[in-house]
């Protein structure tokens, strides 16, 4: 939807390639017209976030992912840009503060830390629609949905709900500033025993770590059977990695308490002193 909103029958949209989702989404503005990609961090399996890139001027919208929940980066600081900044932040959104003056258009999945998977949050500044020149599907098209407050067809009411009662328990115990210090506190406690531990070790670059989605591996993969084994006895699930790219991965978002990752810091604990 967004280039099909904002990307002219004739113009260029810029891209960063930092993983995963930011491909998928190069992907398929390439349906519609010409894209060019700024920066990658392709070169180095996306263990990194790009910098020092240049943004022309001459470009309809720039497209970034805050969070690359596969490979565990994360934006610390966002680009300023000429032009008009798109952010996919499903990954992320409402874990941190950010300003939302800086972008003409945010979209985010509600399935990390808004509620369950079934509705998408669009924050746009109207007045950078209808400039494309072309005939638009209804369904697709922004100010179709902003014309019917949302409701131009029939919301899927559940996720809905479940995402406003999560909001207000977000907003009753501080908000995002509450929140993002609780996420730092999580994420330092699991990166601090990953660089003590003998047995593991980070997958990126540190300056780039991302809070919400902490990867690791270990230095002996053959260890892997009794770690998997140790944790599982724990109650923990769903810490391995991405099936395309193995070790393992912590993803913190918002509703896991901090308690969870003591529990997780001390197997890894408990692991180091049978086998380290």
């Amino acid at each position: 939807m967004v280039p099909y909103n904002l990307l002219k029958t004739n113009g260029t949209a810029g891209y960063l390639n930092t993983g995963v989702w930011a491909a998928k989404a190069i992907k398929e503005a390439k349906m519609l017209g010409n894209i060019k990609i700024l920066a990658s961090s392709e070169d180095k399996k996306f263990s990194y976030v790009p910098k020092n890139y240049e943004i022309p001027k001459e470009l309809d919208y720039f497209h970034i992912t805050s969070n690359n929940t596969i490979y565990g980066t994360q934006m610390k600081q966002f680009p300023g840009s000429p032009v008009p900044l798109v952010c996919d932040m499903s990954s992320d959104i409402f874990s941190r503060k950010v300003n939302g003056k800086n972008f003409a258009l945010i979209y985010a999945g509600a399935q990390k830390n808004m509620g369950p998977a079934g509705t998408t949050m669009i924050a746009v500044k109207e007045d950078i629609l209808g400039k494309t020149g072309r005939t638009m599907l209804s369904m697709l098209d922004y100010k179709a949905h902003i014309k019917g407050e949302s409701m131009y067809n029939t919301p899927p009411v559940f996720p809905i709900y479940v995402s406003m009662l999560t909001l207000r328990w977000l907003k009753k115990n501080g908000g995002v500033e509450w929140i993002e210090k609780v996420n730092e506190k999580k994420a330092q406690l699991l990166y601090e025993e990953i660089d003590r531990n003998s047995l593991f070790k980070g997958t990126t670059e540190k300056t780039d770590r991302s809070n919400m989605n902490v990867t690791f591996v270990m230095h002996k993969p053959e260890q892997e059977p009794e770690f998997d084994k140790l944790w599982k006895e724990a109650d923990i699930s769903g810490l391995r990695g991405h099936r395309d790219v193995g070790g393992y991965r912590a993803s913190l978002y918002n509703a896991l308490p901090i308690e969870s990752v003591k529990v997780l810091v001390d197997v890894m604990r408990e692991f180091e002193k049978r086998f380290a």
